[in-house]
C-alpha cells in the first residue's frame, strides 16, 4: 500500500447524536464541515474508521468491494429524512487486508473479515460532513467491549504503520456517552463536566496510561461510560498516534446537557 503519502495525525471524533447529519444547530456539525479547511488539509489515500457502533468478539474488518458501500441506519425514531441519506464511499478491501495483517503480526491471534457490512452511522455521519464527496475508500474496524482500554490502545499501536501508507485513522465515538442521562437543557451536568475536563487534561499532559486506566483514574467513569463502546475508539486513535504524540483538543461543545462533542488530534512532533 505504499504510495509516498505519509500522515502524521490520527483523530478521535465525538459524533454525538445521529441528528448531527441534519441539524444545523449542532456546533460539531460545522466543525466537521470545516475539517478539510481548518484541521486536516491532506487528502488521504483511504480512511480507517474505528466506530463505537460495531462490536464483535474479535477484531473484524469489513472487506467490501471497491464499489459503493451500503449506508447502515442503525438508529430508531428519528426524522424520515435521515433514512434517505446515503454515503456511497468505495470500500477499501486492500486496506482491510492490511489491517488484518498488522493486527495478527502484533499478537492479535484472530482477526475476522465481514464481506457484507457497509458503513454504520459512527462512520458515515461524520464522514459525510468531513468528506462530502464520498470518493475516498473507507474501511471499518470493530471494537471488543469485553476487553479493556489497554487492549484497544495496543490495537492502535499495531495500526500505526498505516500512517506511513497515507491512511487516515479516525476513532469515532463520544467523549461522554450515557443516553439515560441526556436532558433537553443547556446547562452541563457536573459529572459530565468533571469527566470531560479530566480527560482533556490527561490527554494534553500526555498521561496516556491514566487514560488507559480511566476506570480507576477518572471521576465518574462509569457514569460517563456505563458501557465502553463509544470510548474505546479514542484508545485506538491514541495508540495509533504513538506514545510520543501530542494530543490537541480540536473541538469542544455540548449537547443535551451531558453529551460531550470533544474531539482530539494526536500528532507526533517533527
Amino acid at each position: 500500500m505504499m504510495n509516498g503519502l505519509k500522515i502524521k495525525d490520527t483523530f478521535y471524533i465525538s459524533h454525538g447524536s445521529p441528528t448531527l447529519s441534519i441539524d444545523e444547530s449542532i456546533p460539531a456539525r460545522h466543525f466537521l464541515q470545516s475539517f478539510q479547511q481548518k484541521v486536516f488539509a491532506t487528502r488521504p489515500s483511504s480512511i480507517l474508521v474505528i466506530s463505537g457502533h460495531w462490536e464483535t468478539s474479535y477484531p473484524t474488518v469489513n472487506v467490501i468491494s471497491d464499489g459503493p458501500s451500503d449506508t447502515i441506519y442503525d438508529f430508531y425514531g428519528f426524522p424520515k429524512s435521515m433514512y434517505q441519506l446515503k454515503y456511497p464511499a468505495p470500500g477499501a478491501p486492500k486496506l482491510a487486508k492490511r489491517v488484518k495483517e498488522l493486527l495478527m503480526s502484533s499478537g492479535f491471534k484472530r482477526v475476522d473479515e465481514d464481506n457484507k457490512r457497509g458503513l454504520d452511522h459512527g462512520a458515515w455521519v461524520p464522514l459525510m460532513l468531513m468528506y462530502p464527496e464520498a470518493d475516498i475508500p473507507v474501511c471499518q474496524l470493530s471494537v471488543q467491549t469485553d476487553k479493556d482500554a489497554t487492549y484497544h490502545y495496543n490495537m492502535g499501536k499495531a495500526l500505526a504503520p498505516l500512517k506511513e501508507e497515507g491512511v487516515l485513522i479516525v476513532g469515532s465515538g463520544a467523549t461522554t456517552h450515557n443516553l439515560r442521562m441526556l436532558r433537553d437543557t443547556t446547562s452541563v451536568q457536573p459529572w459530565a463536566q468533571e469527566f470531560d475536563s479530566w480527560l482533556k487534561e490527561a490527554l494534553i499532559d500526555g498521561r496516556y496510561e491514566d487514560v488507559n486506566k480511566y476506570m480507576e483514574k477518572a471521576p465518574h467513569a462509569t457514569v460517563a461510560h456505563p458501557y465502553p463502546d463509544h470510548f474505546y475508539p479514542l484508545h485506538v486513535a491514541m495508540g495509533a498516534g504513538g506514545a510520543n504524540s501530542k494530543a490537541q483538543l480540536i473541538h469542544h461543545s455540548w449537547g443535551l446537557s451531558s453529551l460531550s462533542y470533544a474531539s482530539y488530534k494526536f500528532t507526533v512532533p517533527s
